[in-house]
Parts: C-alpha cells; sequence; structure tokens
C-alpha cells in the first residue's frame, strides 16, 4: 500500500518548469531512490512534498487521503521529515538544542530538557550513534551533523524521511554506516525518500527507483534487476562510461614544490600539529591525488596551498617563486586555480549572478572593467560563451541568480571559471561530490584534459573509487602527515584503506 502518492505535481520557476507533471508513489517501509541529473526537480519535488514549495497543479495523498502541506510544520504533523543536502543546523547550537529546536518543552517559560535528553539519548543509542549531545554543533564533523538531523526526525517521530544527497559530504566509513542505518529505519516501519546520485548506493540499499530527467518523469524501476548501466542510462538520455578510458601520463616539470609544512593545532583542539612536515611535488602532465579520511589535515592542507590559512613554517614554491606568504590573488596571478570544497562558502557569491561569479577573481582586471566601471556588456557575453562552453544550466541565462540553480550547474560555474582562466596548477577539492553519473564523467575529462594539456592537477578527494580511476600518483594523509606515496596501478582498495585508517604506513622520500 502506498504511504505516499504524489500525484501529477507541477512547479514552475522564472523560466523553467522544475516538475512536469510528475506522479511518485512510496510504499510503506520501503527505501525508494529518487535519481536524476543535478538539476532533473528531484530536490523540488522533494521540497513540495516537505512544504517548502507549493505546487502550481496536482495533489499529495498520504494513506490514500489527500492532504495539504503548506509548510514544513504541516509536513510535520504528517509524519514527513527532511535531511537537506545542505544542513539546516545552528552551529553556535548544542546538538541536543538543534534536535528539540521548534518542539522544545517549557514551564513558565523555561527550557524542560530533561525528557528530552533522556529521548535522544535512548535514539542515539537504539541507531548506533555515538555523539556529545552537548557539544556545540561547529566542533563536530560533517558526519556527526547529518546525524543531529536524522536525530531530528527521529525525536519527532516521523515516519515518512527524506534524504537529499544524504552521503555528498560523507567518508567511506560513513556512508557504510548510514546505509545499515536506513536499512534498519526500513525494518522498524519507516519509508524513506532517498535522492541519490551514487548508483552503487541504489543497489545497495534501495527496494525501487524513480527516475527523472529534465522535469519529467521517466520511470521507476525495480533495483535488483536494473542494472546500474541501464539506471544511468534512463537518467541521462544516453549511455554513460562508468569508469574513465586514459593514456598514461606524460610527466613534465615541477610546477609546485612543497616543503616541511607545519601548521600548529589550537588549544581547544588538543593542540596537536594540523600539519607535521608536509613534503611532495606536483608536476605538469600529472594528476596528483591526496587521499585520506575526512579530517586528517586535507583541508588545513588546501587552506594553506591556496592562501585561505597560513602555515607555522615550510616553504611552498610555484614554479621556483616563494608564495609562503603570498596574498590569495598572488597566488592566483601566479597560475593556482581552485576548485573549493565548499562550494557556497568560498566558490561562490550565491546573491550574484551566474555571470557575476564567473569574474569573481578577474573583475578588477582590464578586460572586464574600465575607470573604476564594470563592463557590463563585455561581463554577460563572457558569462555566455562559459554557459554554452561548458553546458551550464540555468533559468534565465547569465542573468540567473546563483542561489536558484542546482548544485551541479553552480559546480559548472566554478569548473568553466577557473579553468578558462588557463592555470598551471588546478587545485580540484572533492569536485564531484553531489553530483550525477552525467556529471561526474564531464568533470573527469575536464580533469584529465588539463593534464593531458601540460597542466598539474592537485585532486583531493574522499571518493576511494575517483581516487583510483582519476589519478596518476596518490598521496595519502593521516593525522595530519603524508603516510604513502602509491601508483594507483599498484595499490588494491583494502591496501589503500589500510594507510587511510593508520593501519599501514610507508616512509615517504621526496627528491630535492
Amino acid at each position: 500500500m502506498c504511504i505516499i502518492e504524489m500525484r501529477n505535481i507541477t512547479k514552475e520557476f522564472p523560466g523553467i518548469i522544475a516538475n512536469d507533471d510528475i506522479t511518485l508513489q512510496l510504499h510503506r517501509n520501503e527505501i525508494h531512490a529518487l535519481l536524476g541529473e543535478n538539476g532533473a526537480g528531484k530536490s523540488t519535488l522533494m521540497s513540495v512534498l516537505f512544504g517548502l514549495y507549493k505546487q502550481e497543479k496536482g495533489s499529495i495523498f498520504k494513506n490514500g487521503e489527500e492532504v495539504q502541506i503548506t509548510g514544513p510544520g504541516d509536513a510535520n504533523l504528517l509524519g514527513i521529515g527532511m535531511v537537506h543536502q545542505h544542513f539546516k543546523l545552528v552551529h553556535n547550537f548544542t546538538v541536543l538544542e538543534n534536535i528539540v529546536l521548534g518542539v522544545e518543552t517549557t514551564k513558565n517559560g523555561v527550557l524542560q530538557m530533561k525528557e528530552a535528553r533522556e529521548k535522544v539519548l535512548a535514539l542515539s543509542k537504539r541507531y548506533g550513534f555515538d555523539i556529545d549531545i552537548d557539544k556545540e554543533v561547529r566542533h563536530i564533523s560533517v558526519g556527526m551533523q547529518q546525524r543531529v538531523e536524522i536525530l531530528k526526525m527521529l525525536y519527532r517521530d516521523n515516519e515518512i524521511l527524506i534524504f537529499d544527497e544524504p552521503t555528498a559530504v560523507l567518508t567511506p566509513q560513513e556512508i557504510d554506516a548510514l546505509m545499515t542505518t536506513m536499512k534498519n529505519m526500513a525494518a522498524e516501519g519507516k519509508s524513506i525518500l532517498f535522492i541519490t546520485h551514487k548508483l552503487d548506493e541504489i543497489k545497495h540499499v534501495a527496494d525501487r527507483c524513480s527516475v527523472l530527467r529534465k522535469g519529467k518523469m521517466i520511470g521507476t524501476v525495480d533495483v535488483a534487476s536494473t542494472s546500474k548501466e541501464e539506471m544511468s542510462e534512463m537518467m541521462v538520455g544516453r549511455k554513460v562510461a562508468l569508469s574513465l578510458d586514459k593514456d598514461d601520463a606524460k610527466i613534465g616539470e615541477t610546477i609546485m614544490k612543497v616543503r616541511g609544512l607545519r601548521q600548529k593545532g589550537k588549544a581547544q583542539d588538543g593542540g596537536k600539529d594540523k600539519l607535521r612536515d608536509i613534503s611532495f611535488d606536483v608536476k605538469a602532465g600529472e594528476i596528483l591525488c591526496i587521499a585520506g579520511i575526512e579530517g586528517n589535515g586535507q583541508t588545513d592542507l588546501v587552506y594553506a596551498l591556496t592562501g585561505l590559512e597560513g602555515v607555522d613554517s615550510g616553504s611552498i614554491l610555484m614554479e621556483g617563486k616563494d608564495i609562503t606568504n603570498a596574498r590569495i590573488r598572488s597566488r592566483t596571478e601566479a597560475g593556482i586555480a581552485h576548485i573549493p570544497e565548499d562550494r557556497h562558502k568560498h566558490g561562490l557569491v550565491l546573491e550574484y549572478s551566474l555571470a557575476y561569479n564567473t569574474i569573481l577573481q578577474t573583475y578588477y582586471t582590464p578586460r572586464f572593467k574600465s575607470k573604476g566601471f564594470l563592463k557590463r556588456q563585455v561581463i554577460a557575453d563572457y558569462a555566455k560563451k562559459l554557459i554554452e562552453r561548458f553546458d551550464i544550466r540555468s533559468g534565465q541565462g547569465e542573468i540567473t541568480i546563483t542561489r536558484s540553480m542546482s548544485g551541479g550547474n553552480q559546480q559548472k560555474i566554478i569548473l568553466a571559471r577557473e579553468i578558462d582562466r588557463d592555470p598551471k596548477l588546478l587545485i580540484a577539492v572533492q569536485p564531484t561530490r553531489g553530483l550525477d553519473v552525467g556529471a561526474i564523467e564531464y568533470i573527469h575529462k575536464q580533469l584529465l584534459a588539463q593534464r593531458d594539456s601540460g597542466k598539474a592537477v592537485l585532486l583531493i578527494s574522499l571518493e576511494l573509487e575517483e581516487v583510483m580511476n582519476v589519478s596518476d600518483r596518490i598521496l595519502v594523509m593521516y593525522e595530519g602527515e603524508i603516510v604513502a606515496d602509491v601508483d594507483p596501478k599498484q595499490v588494491t582498495f583494502q591496501e589503500l584503506g589500510l594507510y587511510m585508517s593508520g593501519a599501514k604506513r610507508d616512509k615517504v622520500e621526496v627528491a630535492g
């Protein structure tokens, strides 16, 4: 029996029909995957179900009866909860405070937290969430933040759970734990809608899968009897290469030389060094990948290389020039491009138009500015060129407000901007996080094209398949140190996992 049915849902935005006459059925105790390219309308459809958007046409039924959902409050009363791709947490509140926010118990104007604490601790234990509920959210990992979002739903006794790209920011170990949690919740009577781009995850946990393409429902399939190749072709309308075909790297001169980088830790984090004697070279014509479980210094290293943070000792040379203490703009002008880990925080100004986001690092140059004024038509024409070249999809072209675009197309803006500047070194941090297989294939080909044109690429990734598939050489970081320098052709997934967990390490030699 259907616990939820969305019939003939249509949702429009300026210049685009995000959902076009879509019907979707969720069965009781089912894990139902929602698959589609970035911008296919998956998150919009789930936002309609959760009450964040109101559909122009169509109806929603629960247990066969039509319901009106005018906001998240209505959704919660109907037992519908949602974990968003970008978490909705108050960072200076504790875990417990975030979980009860909006459904607090008070007496004479004073918060009553005893019962809430007991319920949250019981839920945490029941689902194996090892989490300190008195810690402020800003001090916990991304994976732990997701657990807080899940506990918010469980605390409200939601029976219909929506997960929007739940694994996009998780480590492989955290993904395995989440998959187990989802199966347990379905076995206990929950019904789950699961938005993802990862076909392996769909095969692992989903019962059925509905595929959207350009706002339309393509079809619903039984996951057990449908191959990954068939689902990916339904999603993008063509056959997709699930592995990267590439020639051997033609290694050139050293572009960046890093020696002895050290970054001290803060007292509140235990005082342990975040970076400990990091040394390596990145050469022209290679994709060097830094792998590791999240939180082992990769982010700190990228911040040091790009100038977002300083270092306490060591040196960074770009084509022989010392840039250790250089400003961010100086590093950009020296030929460093950066696809950041957090596209919203460090990659885009979300309230700016698509066009203005393409010139964030070059707006001050004579090409785009004259006598203190921006050349609006030149900027618009430049953005149109990038839109066409990099297949950036948006409702209103170059004037589209970036916040309204899908995550994949936001990522394409950054990729287009960074590559079009013709950098000598492209630092790409989690460049395919949260993207569909078609977009992943596209970005991998762009990285490979940079390598084959003689550029250096430094890839930081948590995705083991991406690490093994794309890189020419792999460095593994553990607790702020480089513990291995391996050839992807010579190392296994299992061995790489041992390095990443600290169970195995090699002595890494760096020439020069």
